[in-house]
């Protein structure tokens, strides 16, 4: 008998689910900051706080001192929520093979392992009928769906898109609209492609956020657009899960993607959520050991629903720490939310208010954003930007085109011809007012003065301080 059925359904959230077990808060809570290593206030108890992320640590700068990593790079990856991390070291003591194993602790991992679906599908706002794919990441995600489109489907794809969901499809069925200059615009272009679409068959991809300029997208909108013409839409949710509610019916969007990595969970996990017939229809995206139902010596009879697609042994503490972190943003979503619009008015309009310092969008100025700011210093390299705000503030940013590079060419387009990168700030729940303020007053020196210290270009490393303190090398974690 399985764990599942012997165990009654409504049994303690405590003995089923690791991402959710109770943790004693302290008789006098103190307000926990952003960048706290303490374990939060159980995600069931009604107080709603900014979950707290792993320690933030303490790094060298080329000065010989040692200041608190100021973490400005969660568009790329974030760290991991304190729940997360405690949820994981459960999951680790039971950590066994899923779905075929008859001992105790197969049987628990399997149940967390499914589980962590259910908690997904809450958190995106599944409907009946649709499938969780646990995968590896956003990239993975949409490379699945692509080859689980039907024969024929044309893909419309902005070409602002990140990477992960500008690559995946098919060249000759794919029709790459430009950037678009402002909501209706984008919303004018996609209706005229729709128009002139030829096949039974269309796939409308988007973004919830840009990965470059942090903007959200008319979701809605455009969503509505697609449908009445009778297409489906895929949403990249990479730069929204962690920012902004998702609800698949009320976008009004057939499939969604994000990782883990970007939504504090960083542990190797991805998902793809959506409708089941393409991907029940699709072959298996790994063929081997799980994605089966049945093998013989002339034939071969695959699995329908997630199983089919999720071949080999699964990533199952990385489903687990998705799950955990799905389920402390969920239930902490308001915070979350003021913390990080704080954040971005802070960010947006310190960085426009320095000299030499240009910042960019897509859609104007005031349009919505999270937490993100793409700009550029005058006279000084992005790569060089970045470096010194490293190795003398203890800042860590990202420069270059951020696997964006259509978008980011447009937006640069209207620079020096010499400015082809951009340096990136990205924050989020580990970023804290004295980060903010470090890093403003730190690129208001860069834009003055340049860096404060003399640098070199070293072959595979960049831009790095000619009289570096730091130790070069770090011990291993094992």
């Amino acid at each position: 008998m399985s764990i599942a059925s012997s165990i009654p359904h409504t049994f303690t959230r405590e003995r089923r689910q690791p991402w959710l077990r109770s943790v004693p808060a302290p008789a006098a809570p103190a307000p926990i900051a952003a960048n706290s290593a303490a374990i939060v206030t159980p995600i069931e108890a009604p107080a709603r706080q900014v979950p707290a992320v792993v320690a933030s640590p303490q790094v060298p700068t080329c000065h010989g001192t040692f200041v608190e990593y100021a973490n400005f790079d969660h568009g790329a990856s974030t760290p991991a929520l304190a729940s997360v991390k405690a949820a994981v070291d459960k999951a680790t003591q039971t950590y066994s093979s899923v779905h075929r194993g008859q001992g105790w602790a197969s049987q628990v991992s399997s149940h967390y392992y499914e589980a962590a679906r259910d908690e997904v599908a809450r958190f995106v706002g599944a409907r009946e009928g649709d499938e969780v794919v646990f995968t590896r990441n956003t990239t993975d995600s949409f490379n699945l769906l692509a080859r689980s489109l039907p024969r024929r489907t044309q893909v419309i794809v902005f070409a602002s898109e990140h990477h992960a969901t500008l690559l995946p499809w098919e060249g000759r069925k794919t029709t790459r609209l430009p950037v678009p200059l402002t909501h209706k615009d984008a919303e004018a272009l996609l209706t005229d492609a729709l128009k002139r679409a030829t096949s039974s068959s269309t796939l409308v991809v988007l973004s919830g956020a840009s990965n470059v300029t942090g903007e959200y997208w008319p979701i809605e909108r455009l969503a509505a657009i697609a449908r009445k013409r009778g297409a489906r839409v895929a949403l990249d949710a990479a730069q929204l899960a962690g920012h902004r509610r998702i609800d698949l019916d009320t976008l009004g969007v057939d499939y969604v993607a994000f990782s883990g990595h970007k939504i504090y969970a960083p542990y190797g996990a991805g998902v793809l959520v959506g409708r089941s017939d393409w991907l029940d229809a699709a072959a298996p995206y790994l063929a081997g050991g799980g994605a089966t139902a049945a093998v013989s010596p002339l034939s071969t009879t695959w699995q329908t629903g997630p199983a089919r697609h999720e071949g080999g042994s699964p990533n199952v503490l990385g489903a687990v720490a998705v799950a955990a972190a799905c389920a402390a943003i969920r239930e902490n979503r308001g915070a979350v939310e003021a913390h990080e619009s704080r954040l971005t008015t802070r960010l947006v309009d310190g960085l426009r208010a320095i000299g030499g310092v240009e910042t960019f969008s897509i859609f104007g100025d005031d349009a919505d954003r999270a937490p993100v700011v793409t700009f550029t210093v005058e006279d000084v390299e992005s790569s060089l930007v970045s470096a010194a705000l490293s190795a003398e503030h203890g800042i860590g940013v990202r420069d270059g085109k951020f696997c964006a590079h259509l978008l980011v060419d447009t937006l640069l387009a209207d620079e020096d011809a010499d400015i082809t990168t951009a340096v990136r700030v990205s924050a989020g729940l580990a970023t804290t007012d004295e980060h903010v303020d470090r890093l403003l007053a730190a690129v208001a020196s860069l834009a003055a003065t340049g860096p404060g210290v003399e640098y070199q270009k070293v072959e595979g490393r960049g831009w790095v301080p000619v009289d570096d303190q730091r130790e070069t090398l770090v011990d291993l974690p094992w």
